[in-house]
């Protein structure tokens, strides 16, 4: 048997939501039913070394690639400093 703290509000908050909506007997009900829908991020521990990109491959990656947007860059407010 483990016993799990569960120390953030929201959290507690969550499980009661999900509790009250019928569809789950007990917090274990909850817990089984989260950790068994979720495998997708047990992956993700293993990839983390391996999550940075390049500049380009986060562009080429974007879901806004193929949008036609402008980007414009005002000029600074202040003159330029004398040497």
């Amino acid at each position: 048997m483990v016993t799990i703290e569960i120390n953030r509000p929201e959290l507690e908050a969550l499980i009661q939501e999900r509790l009250r909506s019928g569809a789950f007997q007990n917090v274990e009900d909850v817990l089984w039913d989260a950790l068994k829908t979720k495998p997708e991020a047990e992956g993700l521990c293993s990839q983390r070394s391996d999550r940075r990109k390049s500049l380009a491959q986060l562009f080429s990656e974007s879901p806004f690639k193929g949008m036609s947007m402008e980007f414009e860059r005002f000029s600074d407010s202040l003159p330029p400093s004398k040497p």
